[in-house]
């Protein structure tokens, strides 16, 4: 047996023999650049902007965590407090800064002094209401509705003064503000919500006029003493403190006794400490968003690695056309997955009756029991093997399922030969001796044609008329699927007259 092989293109002759000897890949140029270092340079790549995104966010995140916040009493930068905190220190008047909540004085001295900053918005109510119940004074800058109400303020932030204009304080019944005089306007000014009243609340430093009409310093009372909540805070930064009277309002608020009977207490609440109030970032684990960092990079290479490997995307035209062969297989696939042996029988049963009874001359409409019988006439066969075959009941296993489709095909092929038509050449299945099977259903083998019968279905129309012809003239004969052993020898000797 000889094999033919095709010729090569032009030009890849030279390709394949080299592919042959020196191992190269198929189909590719010796010498032409493989995919494999173009995967390696994208993988690189993808490397490459990984780190530089880490390096970024590392620096974001480096530089907020060491930016100092707003009236922070170390920082030296514009916003801090750093010259206020030097002033007072010089004054003598010490200065203890602390940023947990444990730490803060409960004896409830006279002269006790806490300075709360509280420019994040983190304070912890219940840390405002411990204050307001053990500290004589509470100077206060915060904007929290629940730490002003914490405090017993019935007034709500009103917005925000950045005009720089300076308001007079000289009639203002806080005794530093009215040393002070006149004030820096800049920060938040307050006013009493929809319903609300300002009685028993000293209101200074204010700001607009009528119903808009707010203030930047008010002064309430406490179980331990009293608050001093400060919205004008550019009198404690470095960049404004110098202005007008702010120096004098921020000593005058925060000077302790002479006599070191007080002590001041400067509390920065960060989001960080046990006392502020829980945010997602303080709940979640530490190694939380070392973790979104990593999946985000796994998302960015799968993306790029899955994308490679699908190719680029294919607009098909439609409407697609499926062949028969696909869709019929498709099925027989879930029937095998689901094990349905009856219902993919059933399929064969019903499209097998539905064409014995257009070959048998029926309707469409006929019932299952009339093309059984017209079956049953037409081929000889009893009506109960055909309405096993055609009918039956569950499969129990593959070797059934079998059985019973090589069933429904042999008495298709009998309905075939018995109406006129040409029998199909089929192979029978072997059973592994040489012999074809027969087909058995419900234990039953179906009946088996005789060899006068066999003659019958092999010789032609005119021959087969003659035969019956005969068969019907002859008086010993009264069986047509029989023979007497007179009957051979009548047709040996006149096998030999002629």
């Amino acid at each position: 047996m000889s094999t033919v092989v095709p010729p090569h293109p032009v030009g890849q002759d030279a390709a394949v023999g080299q592919d042959r000897a020196g191992g190269t890949a198929r189909g590719r140029r010796v010498g032409a650049p493989g995919p494999r270092p173009r995967r390696a340079a994208t993988w690189v790549l993808v490397v490459a902007v990984a780190l530089v995104l880490a390096a970024l966010t590392a620096l974001v995140q480096g530089d907020q965590r060491s930016a100092p916040a707003p009236l922070d009493p170390d920082s030296t930068t514009n916003s801090g407090s750093r010259a206020l905190v030097r002033v007072l220190e010089q004054q003598g008047t010490p200065v203890a800064v602390v940023h947990e909540a444990d730490r803060l004085p409960t004896d409830g001295a006279a002269g006790d002094t806490v300075f709360v900053a509280d420019t994040a918005g983190v304070l912890d109510p219940a840390v405002a209401r411990r204050l307001a119940r053990t500290v004589a004074h509470v100077v206060l800058v915060s904007d929290d509705p629940r730490v002003l109400d914490a405090f017993g303020i019935r007034l709500a932030p009103a917005g925000e003064v950045q005009d720089g204009d300076t308001v007079s304080t000289a009639s203002c019944g806080i005794p530093a503000a009215a040393a002070a005089r006149r004030v820096s306007a800049d920060g938040t000014a307050y006013a009493p919500e929809a319903g609300d009243t300002d009685a028993g609340l000293v209101l200074c430093a204010p700001s607009g006029s009528g119903p808009d009409r707010a203030w930047g310093l008010v002064r309430a009372a406490t179980p331990a003493g009293d608050v001093t909540l400060v919205g004008t805070t550019a009198a404690f930064r470095n960049d404004t403190i110098t202005t007008a009277g702010n120096a004098a309002l921020a000593l005058g608020l925060l000077e302790t006794p002479s006599d070191g009977s007080g002590a001041l207490t400067w509390y920065v609440p960060t989001p960080g400490s046990p006392d502020a109030a829980p945010t997602l970032g303080t709940l979640a684990p530490p190694w939380v968003p070392s973790l979104l960092g990593i999946l985000g990079l796994v998302a960015v290479a799968a993306a790029v690695w899955r994308g490679r490997r699908l190719g680029p995307l294919v607009v098909e035209q439609l409407p697609v056309v499926v062949r028969a062969a696909e869709t019929t297989e498709g099925r027989a696939r879930l029937y095998a997955r689901a094990a349905d042996r009856t219902h993919a029988l059933d399929t064969l049963r019903i499209a097998a009756l539905r064409r014995t009874a257009r070959r048998l001359g029926l309707p469409r409409s006929a019932h299952v029991d009339q093309v059984v019988r017209a079956a049953a006439t037409a081929t000889g066969l009893s009506d109960r093997y055909l309405g096993a075959v055609l009918v039956g009941g569950p499969v129990p296993d593959d070797r059934a399922l079998v059985a019973g489709a090589e069933a429904i095909d042999a008495v298709e092929e009998a309905v075939r030969v018995a109406t006129g038509g040409a029998p199909a050449r089929r192979r029978a299945p072997s059973s592994g001796r040489g012999r074809p099977e027969r087909h058995v259903v419900d234990g039953r083998r179906p009946p088996q044609p005789t060899d006068q019968g066999r003659a019958d279905q092999r010789a032609p129309d005119h021959q087969r008329a003659d035969q019956r012809h005969d068969d019907q003239h002859r008086p010993d004969q009264h069986r047509p699927d029989q023979h007497r052993p007179d009957q051979h020898r009548s047709d040996q000797h006149r096998g030999a007259d002629s």
